[in-house]
């Protein structure tokens, strides 16, 4: 009897600290079951590997609910498939409503310069900026810079002596304040 079998046994006796053994021998085996289903997913996922495996893992030996473990292959098996659930009740969660479902992701980023806008566009994007510049000037001036000038965010970042980190977190702020502000003026008229 290996290891794990052993383990999973006294887990399924009721015994507190088998868990705690368990998961330094099954991790890394896990974690690599987990990648897999990872790679099969579309890019951009907000959950990692690491994050799959733990979730999986409270699912397995979860202590109200007591599960029997034939072998190490069944447990393994019941691991791939808590994986599985839950990727598919995220993709769920995702198209709802309330997670943002319908709606596509755009990069902001390729609108970054005014050639490549419309003329009401470039109104309402004046206008929304006007309103942005009252709020918080410096987000409204590395608006400008980026959008009408032209200037990547490190000549930004050197050009209001400010972080390049923080003029990645102003320009994500700025690019969602404005679309949020844009969009609403457009729904207005």
């Amino acid at each position: 009897m290996s290891d794990v079998t052993r383990i999973l046994s006294a887990i399924e006796q009721g015994d507190p600290q088998a868990s705690e053994q368990l998961l330094p021998l099954v991790y890394e085996e896990l974690r690599r079951l987990a990648a897999q289903k990872m790679a099969e997913e579309k890019p951009g996922q907000t959950l990692q590997a690491t994050g799959l495996v733990h979730e999986a893992y409270l699912r397995l030996v979860d202590g109200e609910k007591v599960r029997r473990w034939d072998s190490r292959g069944h447990f393994f098996s019941a691991a791939a498939e808590a994986m599985r659930r839950i990727l598919i009740n995220r993709a769920r969660d995702k198209q709802r409503l309330k997670r943002g479902g319908g709606r596509q992701r755009i990069k902001l980023d390729q609108f970054a310069a005014v050639d490549q806008v419309s003329d009401d566009q470039l109104l309402a994007l004046d206008e929304a900026l006007a309103k942005l510049s009252q709020e918080d000037p410096i987000c409204a001036e590395l608006v400008k810079l980026r959008f009408f000038a032209g200037l990547t965010l490190d000549e930004v970042a050197t050009t209001l002596g400010i972080a390049r980190r923080t003029a990645d977190r102003y320009w994500a702020y700025s690019r969602a304040w404005l679309y949020d502000a844009v969009r609403k003026d457009g729904q207005a008229d």
